[in-house]
């Protein structure tokens, strides 16, 4: 059984991290006076809250996954290239993205990888 002292950690360690939220604001510089709900909804709930849950899935795994799903549809433009930035400050290195993609080629197809 956990001690009490452990108990109160595990929970003030779980509450600050979940307290760090990604601070986003491309969706506002980019599209804010075109479409302001969606840029809203991009960077306040997707970046927000939905990156923000670190104790519940690392930023490193979120980014992995992101790779995985931009990948597997063919999507290469600026936001790949925004989320290869960003998995390498997450702590995903060059030769690791270079498997992800060797990986991802045998699953979602050989072209979009």
């Amino acid at each position: 059984m956990k001690s009490l002292s452990t108990l109160i950690l595990i929970i003030l360690t779980s509450t600050v991290m979940a307290q760090n939220k990604i601070v986003q604001t491309a969706g506002r510089d980019q599209l804010g006076e075109f479409a302001p709900k969606f840029a809203e909804l991009n960077d306040d709930i997707l970046f927000g809250e939905v990156w923000s849950r670190n104790d519940l899935l690392s930023l490193r795994d979120r980014s992995l996954v992101t790779l995985t799903s931009l990948i597997s549809q063919g999507i290469t433009d600026s936001s790949l290239s925004y989320h290869l930035q960003e998995a390498k400050k997450n702590g995903i290195t060059r030769a690791e993205i270079a498997e992800i993609i060797t990986h991802i080629a045998f699953y979602a197809g050989w072209p979009k990888a």
